[in-house]
């Protein structure tokens, strides 16, 4: 990788877009790359994300704050009336004192909860050869060694074919992370890539909702210039014709520039704005039940014709922007009253 290509990557949002998809789809991670751990939670319990609990901990710490540093309580199917902690360390650059950091946070955490704590480190660097040992440490014989488990994503360099067959969801954030970095600067390489990932993630019998994770950590990962974004929606528009599925990601702005379009040209005819400002109400009112749709199902059909029925652009732009963080249906009716 060029040295300006290093420079970009090293600026990209990879942390974000790491703890996004982590949080999202820690069950398929676990199964993906520490098996042994994923059969000993009980899953159907669920999970809990202690984001707040973690940042504080974090502030506590003299090594800064980290942002992809991500804590999670999960409870084990062993029949104890119990539940440990799960802490996950995403690192994309080199750092000496890695090892001694997820040693101090995995310390600051059992003292904190007074629970086990099982710390996992995800390398997303860009040096094959950088493989971080156990943190030593000694004084006068007193010692120990702390390690544990990571996985190097470098180590899945030219097996796209296999990722891409994967059958575990986390093997597509992988995927398209490699491709992040290697098209960096590379535009047409890149939104072939996107539209291959977007393409490969239907007729997998994946949850929804893990359709829904994967086609955001694309978007995240493999980001483009306007014109080369719309060159992939047409794509995917042209393949949701035969497969009949719907494409979310982006909605919000791709719908909005579509819509401001259509205004354009009927306001060209009729000689007035009224015309775009219709289109653009049109467009954020058509991406708006298609994200509606997908993340809830037939419980939305309500709130999708309530939505269809305003004209308002501020509330239609609140309801797109609210969408990916909506909980439920009646945080987005909220908004509409």
């Amino acid at each position: 990788m060029a040295k300006a290509a290093r420079a970009d990557w090293a600026r990209a949002d990879l942390d974000g877009a790491w703890k996004d998809s982590l949080i999202g789809l820690l069950p398929s991670f676990l199964l993906r790359y520490f098996p042994h751990v994923h059969a000993d939670i009980d899953w159907k319990r669920g999970y809990e994300l202690l984001d707040r609990e973690m940042q504080k901990i974090i502030q506590s710490s003299a090594t800064g704050p980290r942002r992809a540093d991500l804590l999670f309580k999960v409870w084990l199917r062993s029949g104890e009336e119990r539940w440990v902690l799960i802490h996950i360390e995403v690192q994309a650059q080199l750092q000496a004192d890695f090892t001694e950091r997820v040693f101090e946070y995995n310390g600051l955490i059992r003292l904190f909860y007074r629970r086990p704590v099982a710390s996992f480190g995800v390398l997303a660097d860009d040096d094959p050869d950088w493989r971080p040992g156990p943190y030593v440490y000694d004084q006068w014989g007193c010692g120990g060694e702390f390690h544990f488990p990571m996985v190097k994503l470098l180590d899945f360099t030219g097996r796209e074919a296999e990722l891409e067959k994967d059958s575990n969801p986390f093997a597509v954030v992988v995927l398209a992370h490699l491709k992040a970095r290697e098209t960096t600067g590379d535009h047409a390489r890149r939104r072939e890539w996107k539209f291959r990932l977007l393409q490969g993630l239907y007729n997998r019998g994946w949850e929804h909702k893990d359709v829904r994770q994967l086609l955001r950590t694309i978007d995240w990962f493999l980001t483009l210039p306007r014109d080369d974004e719309r060159w992939v929606h047409e794509a995917i528009e042209a393949d949701e014709k035969e497969k009949q599925v719907p494409y979310i990601t982006s909605f919000e702005r791709m719908a909005e520039e579509r819509g401001k379009k259509l205004g354009e040209k009927r306001g060209e005819k009729r000689g007035e704005k009224r015309g775009e400002k219709r289109g653009e109400a049109r467009g954020l009112k058509n991406g708006i039940a298609l994200a509606l749709k997908l993340k809830f199902g037939d419980a939305a059909r309500p709130l999708i014709a309530e939505a269809r029925r305003l004209d308002d652009l501020k509330t239609l732009n609140r309801v797109a922007k609210a969408i990916e963080r909506a909980q439920a249906v009646d945080d987005i009716r909220r908004l509409l009253h």
